[in-house]
Parts: structure tokens; C-alpha cells; sequence
């Protein structure tokens, strides 16, 4: 089979233009094409006047013409062969694991990244005990809406914690820019159409599920972990990792990371339990700020990592469909229109849109009582009134937040606090007008945008919000966005504060066997870990080490038993 790539079609082609497009690339005869199947479909919408869809196309030819078209010098830029997407679990426990000598392994966190770790563990037959700090995901959604209607917070489920972690309650986007070489995002995604998302997120370029769609996703992975026997434990917050001492390694392990080298050999959680085990999986998320003091506490090696901090933006969504898709919007194959800038600014730094989410709303997704900390979700069908993004500003350790691995946490809730202050102590969050806001005065009625932020916002002048050079910054970069797309500077638009879970603020350091730098069986993973930027990337995370503990479980594979169907 072959793959040929560049198909491109107007966005209102019949389907029977697929094979005479194909036949005419290739140079072959009508009859020397066998099978086609679509692969992946994308839209060129450069040209707003006149979108194209843009296919991958699988094809079967008759006869030698494969071989002679991929020997030809003239056509191997048109094709190649189709690779082999089939993910090969590289263990299998014996179905007699654990003996009493072995203890499984521990998953900690159960977002996207310690679902897909607990998944492939459970898969490859080692039975993972997952500890979640939050609830359920049915009840987790509860006590979200809890914030959003009552202005109720659970510090222990909310947006940021409990079962799914914080993609499920974001825009659901299963996308990302991660080098994949073994087309590990290919096995999440399949994991996820099993288990109840829309086949379609396995042929579209940008495909996303939503939060409703998340949530029976979530529950159905969840029975699939525990029908191979492993177990989830919610209301399990981990307080203390223990580890013995080793000899200083001086191989892969020098410098400073090496100073204290220990075997983790089990944690302790809240409730005064010790569970024991060797092999420890850290999938926490970029927002468990207590768990990162405690790793600091217990001499784990982390270091600071930059981050950005900003504002939602919402501007009416069919102003970013006619900017985008012009005639062409409203399409059914485009759907809401999604959007991706970047400005350099005179001041050094660099203003990105971040988590766009077309149709959507803006969230309340603090975790921790006294701040406010805004994100975007949208469902599935992204029909909501307006669209929304992080419109945020790069900063880093060395200039920004120096002297200590913490130091970006410290920054993050001093902002979070002062929002909390600006949107009136009550979980409102600021808010102004985009055209006051570049005006430099503060916003005191709302237009024709009505903000989607619950329980509220409060008018207010956001250049309090943030440091002057990130205001300054953003300030220069909404003009020079609305060039790009026009009305994105309209005076109607409104800035919601603030953004500043764009990502971990930390990174749990390890090494190429995946473990942490400091302390061996103990794999940081995923977002929180800062190896991950959304629910795909982290689900590839996972299974990255979900394979580094299994081979290091079996002693690099040496269990010979058949893996569970």
C-alpha cells in the first residue's frame, strides 16, 4: 500500500472526484487502482476566497505499479510506502503478576497522562494502582459546577483536578507538533474511538472531542483498566515519597541531579496509608503545586522551565469565520473557524495565542481558594456564541522569576491572588473592553460581547493584572493580530484575567531510561513533569513510560506470556 500526500480538492467536491484525482497524480490507468482510503483530511484556507480540502490518500495498486512508481526518480516526492502504524507492546507480565516478592507499580494523577501510563500497564499485564487526588470524573463535574454556578470551590476537584485531569474540561483538542517516529498518538487516538469518541478524530488534520464526549470517554478507559485487573483509588492525595539511599552513579546521572541518588521504595498518602513500590509513575499536571514543594522537600531534583502568563480574549465567532473562511464560512466540513498568531515585540518578548477554542467559553479554573485563574473549553459541536484564546507572553526563569526551582509558582499565585482582588473577592474575574484596553483607561459598561466567564467578571483595568512589560507587550501585539485577522482588535472584544496555567512552571528533570535525575523508579511524565503540551502529547508521555517501567519490570522483557486481549 501506498500513501500519496497533497490531494487537493475544492472544499465542495463530490466524493466521486476522489479516485480521478488520485489516477491522474499517479499517471495510471482507471483499472490499476485498487483500494482508496482517506488517511487524513485538512482544509488550505490561505485563500479565504476559494478553501481547497487537502488529503493523505492510502492506495492499493494492481500489478508491479507500486514497485515501478516508487523506483521512479520523477514520482517518489508523490508517494511512499504506507507506514505501519500497529503499536507492539514491548512487554508481557505473566498472568501470575504479582508474586508475593513483586509489587505493582503506582500511577499517580489520572489525566491524560495517567490514564494512557495506567492503560498500557494494565495492557501489558501489571496491574497498575492509580492514585487520583480528585474524584471521579461524574462527581469532579459536579463540584466544578459548583464554582461556576454557586461559587463553591473544592480545592480537591475542580477543573485542574480529579479524573480526567485538566483536558476535560478544555476544548478536547487531540493535536500537536511532538516529534512521533512510532505513531504513538495513532495508538491514543485509537484508544479514545474505542472507548467512545468520534472515529472521525482519526482522519481530520485538528481533531478534538469536547468535554461532553471526554467525559464517557474517560469513564469507559477507567472500566477497560480495571477489567485487566488494575485499580483506581480517588480521594488518594500523595504527601511523601520515600526513597533509600544508592551509591553516587556517574554514568548518565552526573552533576548536580546526582548529588542525592536514592530508589524510590513506596509513598504516603493523606490519609496516613503507605503504599509500597519501585516503580512510581508521576502524571500529576501542571497545577499540583503542593506535590511540587514536596518533591523540593524530599531533595527531588527539579528545575524551573519558562511559562507565559496573559489574558482570555473573546471576539464573536463569525468574526473569525468571515476573517478565516470569508463565503466559505459556516461549512460544515470547517466547522467553527480556529486561528494561530505569534508577535515579536519591540520589548524582547514574544506574544502567542494559546488554547485557541472556537465556540467555546471561558472558564473558571482555579484550584485553590482566594484566585482566580481563567481557561477555554468548548463541546464537541463548538456552537457557542464566541470564540476564545490565551493571548500570553513568554517569560523565563533566569529574567523573570530567579533563585529558586518554585520561583514561577510563587509568581503564578501572587498574579492569581491579585485577579481574585481585581474581580471583587467573590471568583468574578477582571475584565475589559479590548479597545479601552489599548486606551489605557478602565472599562465600565460591556457592548455588543457578552463574556462567557462563569460565575462572572468584573470591570476593571487589566494593565493592574500583570507585570507592565507583559501589558506593554500585549498592548503592541492585539494591533498587529487584527492585520492578520481582521476585527480582532475591535473595541467590543473582551479580555478576561488572567492566564497563567499555559504550562508547568517546573520540570521534573529525568533521564533516557525516563526516570527522575535524582531518584531511580520514579518516572516524571507527562504536562505537570514538563514533557507534554495538551491531551495527546500527554497521552504519548504516558506511554513512553508506561514501556520504560514495563521493561525495567521485566527485566527487559523477559516475560514470555501472551498479552490480555
Amino acid at each position: 500500500m501506498l500513501r500519496l500526500n497533497d490531494i487537493k480538492l475544492p472544499l465542495d467536491h463530490a466524493e466521486a472526484d476522489l479516485a480521478p484525482a488520485v489516477i491522474e497524480r499517479l499517471g495510471i490507468a482507471p483499472s490499476e487502482l485498487l483500494t482508496l482510503d482517506i488517511f487524513k483530511r485538512s482544509y488550505d484556507a490561505r485563500n479565504k476566497q476559494q478553501v481547497f480540502l487537502i488529503y493523505q490518500i492510502d492506495v492499493t495498486l494492481s500489478g508491479e505499479v507500486e514497485g515501478a512508481l516508487l523506483a521512479n526518480p520523477k514520482t517518489t516526492s508523490l508517494v511512499r510506502l504506507t507506514p505501519n502504524t500497529d503499536y507492539q507492546f514491548v512487554a508481557a507480565a505473566p498472568s501470575t503478576f504479582p508474586q508475593p516478592q513483586q509489587q505493582r507499580p503506582l500511577v499517580i494523577g489520572f489525566g491524560p497522562c495517567g490514564l494512557l501510563a495506567a492503560l498500557l500497564l494494565a495492557q501489558m499485564g501489571l496491574k497498575p494502582i492509580v492514585l487520583e487526588r480528585g474524584q471521579n470524573v461524574r462527581q469532579r463535574t459536579k463540584d466544578t459546577w459548583g464554582l461556576w454556578r454557586r461559587r463553591e470551590l473544592n480545592p480537591e476537584s475542580n477543573v485542574q483536578f480529579g479524573e480526567g485531569g485538566a483536558g476535560t474540561f478544555s476544548d478536547g483538542k487531540l493535536y500537536s507538533q511532538v516529534r512521533d517516529r512510532r505513531h504513538l498518538g495513532r495508538k491514543v487516538l485509537e484508544e479514545f474511538v474505542a472507548s467512545g469518541a468520534p472515529p472521525e478524530i482519526l482522519m481530520v488534520s485538528k481533531p478534538h472531542i469536547g468535554t461532553f464526549k471526554l467525559v464517557k470517554m474517560v469513564e469507559s478507559i477507567r472500566a477497560k483498566i480495571l477489567s485487566l485487573g488494575g485499580e483506581i483509588r480517588f480521594e488518594q492525595k500523595v504527601t511523601q515519597i520515600h526513597r533509600e539511599p544508592l551509591e553516587r552513579e556517574t554514568s548518565t546521572r552526573a552533576g548536580a541531579a546526582a548529588e542525592n541518588p536514592g530508589q524510590i521504595t513506596g509513598v504516603t498518602l493523606a490519609s496516613g496509608e503507605t503504599l509500597h513500590s519501585r516503580h512510581v509513575v508521576l502524571a500529576v499536571g501542571h497545577s499540583a503545586r503542593d506535590t511540587f514543594e514536596m518533591l523540593v522537600e524530599e531533595n527531588i531534583y527539579v528545575e524551573a522551565k519558562p511559562f507565559s502568563i496573559g489574558f482570555r480574549i473573546e471576539h464573536p465567532q463569525s468574526v473569525i469565520d468571515e476573517a478565516r473562511f470569508g463565503e466559505s464560512k459556516g461549512h460544515p466540513i470547517l466547522g467553527a473557524a480556529d486561528y494561530k498568531l505569534v508577535h515579536h515585540c519591540k520589548n524582547g518578548r514574544s506574544v502567542y495565542s494559546f488554547c485557541m477554542c472556537p465556540g467555546g467559553t471561558v472558564v473558571a479554573a482555579t484550584s485553590e481558594p482566594g484566585r482566580v485563574v481563567t481557561n477555554g473549553m468548548s463541546q464537541y459541536s463548538r456552537n457557542e456564541r464566541n470564540a476564545n484564546a490565551a493571548i500570553v507572553v513568554g517569560i523565563e526563569p533566569e529574567k523573570d522569576y530567579p533563585g529558586h526551582p518554585l520561583a514561577g509558582i510563587d509568581l503564578q499565585q501572587s498574579l492569581e491572588t491579585l485577579a481574585y482582588e481585581l474581580g471583587g473577592e467573590n471568583y468574578n474575574a477582571p475584565a475589559q473592553l479590548v479597545g479601552d484596553f489599548l486606551k489605557g483607561k478602565a472599562s465600565s459598561t460591556l457592548k455588543s460581547v457578552t463574556p462567557s466567564y462563569k460565575p462572572g467578571v468584573t470591570l476593571s483595568d487589566l494593565s493592574k493584572a500583570l507585570p507592565k512589560f507583559a501589558v506593554d507587550a500585549i498592548r503592541e501585539a492585539i494591533p498587529a493580530f487584527d492585520r492578520q485577522i481582521k476585527g480582532y482588535s475591535m473595541n467590543d472584544a473582551v479580555l478576561t484575567g488572567i492566564e497563567t496555567r499555559t504550562s508547568s512552571p517546573i520540570s521534573i528533570k529525568r533521564d533516557r531510561s525516563l526516570q527522575n535525575m535524582s531518584t531511580r523508579g520514579l518516572y516524571p511524565a507527562g504536562e505537570g513533569a514538563g514533557y507534554a503540551g495538551g491531551i495527546l502529547s500527554a497521552g504519548i508521555d504516558g506511554i513512553k513510560v508506561a514501556e520504560a517501567v514495563a521493561l525495567d519490570l521485566s527485566g527487559a522483557n523477559k516475560f514470555k506470556q501472551t498479552l490480555p486481549q
